[in-house]
């Protein structure tokens, strides 16, 4: 099953969906691909004319006195007036409409042409892993996802990835539906050394290819891919990777932020700075991660080169949640994995989708109003 979606800007007058479900069919083409959001088909608004204006019939009345004058560029006729006889009724002649324009009522709001769809909730639920993604406080999500699976026709093989968007959704959406095939293409038959300079070498393409579209904004990222029995995990700016092994949690990324003294003294040897601001760091005082796609005007400060670490999953690794920073601002690792845990190892049916649901309705519960992007992955279903 194949879908790459996106998500566009949602106008002032515009139609909501509360939720918007996907679960793919039991038997499907390979590999089985889902990138961002639903589709967004929009609606056409038309404008109307205002009614004509009503037309109203000649007064006449009896014992009227009629006065004609003299019309220019007729023939000079005079004539007197006369008094109506009794009983007779004398009509004038209609004037000729007059047509006035009617200005349309304006409020300085613009109608849009087209009408675009709010998407508050995406929710996908398959067979080894499971999405959840609520809308914060912005006009739009700006959080993505891709999962592929059954690479190269092995069931045992994937990639999955988080992509928290800021000034705008186009990185996101640009590398969620681009990075698998850039990590891939790099990685194949690689293993250790190799693989993690194959995905470095796939981030600062994605960088590079994301730049020459001219767009702004750019994104953090976590991405997971499972080959040969083994877990890569990567990471730009502050989505995290958190694993389960046999109930404890174990933090697979490090978040990319300016506070960071690593990241910090990075900047400054570059020529910039960090500074503090309402008890958020920034750099440049303006971005509050230290690393990611895109972001133009930083770029000298900024990089895309990714942390990434290589494990061999085992029987007690259980699962993997990758998640935006919408949930880890509120939410702390072994929390998560407490959570996830009562809802995916030893019941009779996991349940990973309702794990992540109820992840992002505590982050959401206890304050959080940034998008918040929940992925579970269930290991065992990926390993012989």
């Amino acid at each position: 099953m194949s879908c790459a979606v996106t998500a566009l800007n949602s106008p002032i007058f515009s139609p909501r969906i509360s939720s918007f479900f996907c679960k793919s069919p039991a038997s499907g083409s390979s590999p089985r691909i889902l990138h961002g959001l639903p589709p967004t088909p929009s609606r056409s608004s038309s404008s109307t004319s205002p009614p004509p204006l009503p037309t109203y019939p000649s007064p006449s009345s009896p014992s009227k006195v009629l006065f004609k004058k003299q019309i220019k560029g007729m023939s000079s006729i005079s004539k007197e007036a006369s008094c109506s006889i009794p009983g007779t009724v004398l009509k004038r002649k209609r004037p000729s409409r007059i047509d006035i324009p009617v200005a349309p009522l304006s409020f300085g709001v613009e109608t849009p042409k087209s009408a675009e769809r709010v998407v508050d909730v995406v929710e996908v639920e398959e067979d080894g892993y499971a999405i959840y993604c609520k809308r914060g406080r912005r006009r739009k999500m700006e959080d993505r996802y891709s999962a592929v699976v059954d690479l190269h026709g092995n069931s045992r093989q994937a990639f999955f990835g988080v992509f928290d968007g800021h000034g705008g959704a186009k990185a996101a959406e640009f590398a969620a539906k681009n990075m698998d095939s850039y990590i891939m293409k790099r990685s194949t038959n690689r293993c250790g050394e190799e693989v993690m300079e194959a995905v470095k070498d796939a981030y600062l393409t994605m960088d590079t290819e994301f730049l020459k579209e001219d767009l702004g904004g750019g994104t953090c990222c976590v991405t997971a891919l499972i080959q040969e029995g083994n877990l890569v995990v990567s990471n730009v700016g502050d989505c995290r990777a958190v694993i389960c092994q046999g109930g404890i949690a174990e933090a697979l990324t490090s978040d990319h932020r300016p506070s960071r003294e690593d990241e910090k003294e990075r900047i400054e040897t570059l020529g910039g700075f960090v500074d503090c601001y309402r008890g958020v760091w920034r750099v440049q005082g303006s971005l509050a991660v230290s690393r990611g796609i895109g972001d133009r005007h930083l770029k000298q400060w900024i990089t895309a080169e990714p942390e990434t670490k290589v494990l061999s999953i085992n029987s007690d690794c259980e699962f993997l949640i990758l998640a935006s920073d919408g949930l880890w601002e509120n939410v702390t690792n072994q929390e998560a994995v407490d959570v996830a845990r009562s809802f995916c190892i030893e019941v009779e049916k996991p349940k990973p989708f309702v794990a992540c649901k109820k992840l992002a309705d505590l982050s959401a519960l206890r304050g959080s109003t940034d998008d918040i992007s929940v992925m579970i992955i269930q290991l065992d279903h990926f390993v012989s």
